[in-house]
């Protein structure tokens, strides 16, 4: 008889916790590769990330972050594009760019001249997912990709 008990006691323990077991989560493909892309920049505040134009064209495949045009005057687009703000006014345009500070933002410009000021900027404003396209779109159409509206 104590067997018994001892049994239905160990039993109810294991279902008790077993529900409080949470799956873990996988990340997904385009996490796994976000991780594995870019170069560090180290700035006051923080940090952003330098991509290349093939590492860029990849991550555009299955976007999930917000893409900005920072270049003044309008030179172009690359597709898929989703603002223009002007470097020098991106800290009054927020309301363009996700509330979550640590959502992904990826900027450009012409040359990354104006990008990188921008990127410092929103490091400065506390986001911590901003994302650089190293030699901006002059780097982009010399790798053979395609700007629009130019």
């Amino acid at each position: 008889m104590k067997k018994t008990i001892l049994a239905l006691a160990l039993t109810m323990v294991l279902a008790a916790c077993s529900r409080n077991i949470q799956p873990v989560a996988q990340p997904t493909p385009a996490q796994v590769e976000t991780a594995q892309i870019g170069t560090r920049q180290s700035v006051d505040g923080g940090a952003y990330t330098n991509i290349t134009p093939p590492e860029l064209n990849r991550l555009l495949s299955y976007k999930d972050f917000t893409f900005v045009n920072v270049h003044i005057p309008f030179e172009g687009n690359i597709a898929k594009t989703d603002a223009f703000i002007p470097f020098d006014q991106i800290d009054q345009h927020l309301s363009q760019l996700p509330a979550n500070k640590s959502a992904k933002i990826v900027l450009y410009c012409r040359s990354g001249r104006m990008s990188v000021i921008a990127a410092k900027t929103l490091i400065k404003l506390g986001y911590r997912n901003v994302w650089n396209l190293n030699g901006g779109m002059l780097a982009w159409e010399q790798a053979g990709l395609a700007l629009e509206g130019k």
